[in-house]
C-alpha cells in the first residue's frame, strides 16, 4: 500500500507466524488460548487478571505515523501526564513487529509499552496467549463506556466474553459512485447485486472503459465474498475454522465478478496501484469498498473533484438480511504489565472515544458510535460529497457479516498467492474456488487450526 493511502487508518491483515507461549510469573495469569473474532468471542476461560505493581511513572505509547497526532493531542490536553511516544510501523501489512518485540520483552521481563495501536484486527489471537494484553471489561473501563461501540465492532477483541482490545475505526463496505455521471447517463443506483451486474453489462456496452468495481486487490474477498456471506473464513473456536468456498453464497459472487471482468467493466488492477491511479481512476462509475475509500482514495489519491462522489448501501441479495464486508480498522491494546494502569487506561479511553480526536482528527470512521456522529458531521460539512454519506455508513457499521472471522492466517495473503495470479492469467474466479479452499485450509492448518469443510 502506498504511503498516502496508509493515512486512512486501514489495516492490512498479514500472516501472524510465531507463537509466544510462556508463563509470566507474578505479573499476569491467563489461560493459554488463542482468541478469535467471530461475533461472540470463543470458548476457553482466561484466568483472573493480576495487576503488576503500580509504581506510576511515564506512560509509554506506541503508535503508527497516522496515530501520532492522537498521542500528541492527548499530551497537549494533559500536560501533567508524562508520556513516552514511540512511532513504529503499526504492524502494517502483517509485519509481526509487535509480536516479535513482545516475545523479547517477555524473555527479558522489561520493555513492554503501556498502550499500543495496531493496524491489525487479529492481534488478540496471540496477545492473550502471551499474556501481553489486559482484560478491559474486568474493572478497567466501565460497561457504560464500552456499550458505546458499534454493534460487533469489538468482536475481534473478545475472548469468551472478556474484552482484550478496543477497535479504533471501522472499515465497513458501501457503494461509492460518481453521482454526476450516474445522473448524466440516466442510471439508477443498484439496490441488488443482480441490478449491479446488469448495470455493469450496460456500462460495458454503452460506455466502454468505465468501471463498476475492481477485483484486483488482495482485499477483494473482504469486499465481495464477505458481503455475499461466503463461508470461506468462519472461525468457530480458538483454533477451529470452517472453510467452504464452493457453496452457493461464494459461487454467486464469483460468477458475478467473472461476468464483469469478462466484459471489462470490472478492473483487475489494484485501486492502490499507480497504474490504476494513472489510467482508470477517472473511469470509475461505481466502486464497492470500505468507508476509507472516500477520503483516502477518491479525495486523497485520485483527486476526484468535489460534488461528484456519493455513497449508497452495498447491493444486497433479495430476501436476505443486509450484509457488508470490512476492509481495515485497527485496534488499541493495553499492556497487562503496565505499572501505571490508571494513566494508561485514561489515555486508551480518550484516544478511542474523544471527539476531539476521533471525531475531528481521525481519518477513518470511528468504531465508537458517538464519535462517529461527530466524524460524519464533519465529512458532511466539508462539502466534498455529492450526497449525505451519513445514512449508508451508519447502517453499514452494523451490517458487517459476523460469519467472516479474524484468524491468525491472512485471507488477503491467500487470495494474493492463489487467486490473483490466476485471474491475471485469464482464469475465472469460479474455476479457482476449489483451489482457494485448499489454500485457506493449508494456511490455517499451518497455524494450528482444525479445519472443517
Amino acid at each position: 500500500m502506498t504511503a498516502k493511502v496508509r493515512a486512512d487508518g486501514a489495516r492490512r491483515s498479514g500472516k501472524v507466524r510465531g507463537r509466544a507461549a510462556f508463563a509470566l510469573g507474578g505479573v499476569i495469569a491467563l489461560a493459554a488460548l488463542t482468541a478469535c473474532g467471530n461475533g461472540g468471542g470463543t470458548s476457553g476461560t482466561p484466568q483472573s487478571f493480576q495487576r503488576a505493581r503500580q509504581t506510576g511513572g511515564p506512560v509509554t505509547v506506541w503508535v503508527d505515523s497516522t496515530r501520532l497526532a492522537a498521542a500528541q493531542t492527548y499530551q497537549k490536553q494533559h500536560p501533567s501526564v508524562k508520556m513516552n511516544i514511540v512511532t513504529y510501523d503499526g504492524d502494517a501489512n502483517g509485519s509481526n513487529y509487535l509480536q516479535t518485540k513482545v516475545s523479547l520483552f517477555n524473555r527479558t521481563r522489561k520493555g513492554w509499552p503501556d498502550v499500543v495501536f495496531s493496524s491489525q484486527n487479529n492481534e488478540v489471537t496471540w496477545a492473550v496467549e502471551s499474556g501481553f494484553t489486559a482484560p478491559l471489561n474486568k474493572g478497567l473501563i466501565p460497561k457504560s463506556t464500552l456499550d458505546g461501540w458499534a454493534p460487533g465492532a469489538n468482536s475481534p477483541c473478545t475472548v469468551n466474553g472478556t474484552l482484550y482490545c478496543l477497535r479504533n475505526d471501522l472499515a465497513q463496505t458501501v457503494l461509492w459512485y460518481n453521482a454526476a455521471l450516474m445522473k448524466k447517463w440516466g442510471y439508477k443506483v443498484p439496490a441488488t447485486w443482480q441490478d449491479y451486474q446488469a448495470l455493469g453489462q450496460r456500462v460495458a456496452t454503452e460506455h466502454p472503459g468505465y468501471l463498476v468495481g475492481s477485483a484486483g486487490d488482495n482485499f477483494a474477498p473482504e469486499i465481495y465474498m464477505w458481503a455475499s456471506k461466503c463461508g470461506a473464513n468462519q472461525i468457530t473456536g480458538p483454533k477451529a475454522v470452517t472453510v467452504h468456498t464452493t457453496g452457493p453464497n461464494c459461487t454467486r459472487m464469483a460468477s458475478l465478478l467473472d461476468a464483469l471482468v469478462e466484459n471489462h467493466s470490472m478492473s483487475t488492477s489494484s485501486v492502490l496501484s499507480s497504474d490504476f491511479d494513472k489510467n482508470q481512476a477517472d473511469k470509475v462509475l461505481m466502486l464497492p469498498g470500505p468507508s476509507w475509500f472516500g477520503g483516502a482514495l477518491f479525495q486523497g489519491t485520485f483527486k476526484t473533484p468535489a460534488h461528484q462522489i456519493a455513497v449508497a448501501p452495498m447491493p444486497q441479495w433479495p430476501g436476505e438480511a443486509p450484509a457488508a464486508g470490512n476492509v481495515g480498522g485497527g485496534t488499541w491494546l493495553l499492556s497487562a504489565h503496565s505499572t501505571n494502569l490508571k494513566a494508561a487506561t485514561d489515555f486508551l479511553t480518550w484516544v478511542t472515544t474523544a471527539s476531539d480526536y476521533q471525531g475531528e482528527i481521525a481519518p477513518g470512521y470511528p468504531a465508537y458510535a458517538p464519535a462517529a456522529k461527530t466524524w460524519l458531521a464533519k465529512q458532511t460539512s466539508s462539502g466534498y460529497y455529492a450526497n449525505d454519506i451519513t445514512g449508508p455508513l451508519q447502517a453499514a457499521a452494523g451490517q458487517v457479516w459476523s460469519g467472516w472471522g479474524y484468524g491468525q492466517f491472512s485471507q488477503e495473503a491467500i487470495w494474493a498467492a492463489k487467486v490473483t495470479p490466476g485471474m491475471t492469467s485469464g482464469k475465472t474466479i469460479v474455476s479457482m474456488l476449489p483451489a482457494w479452499q485448499d489454500a485457506i485450509t493449508n494456511y490455517a492448518r499451518s497455524d494450528g487450526y482444525k479445519v472443517s469443510q
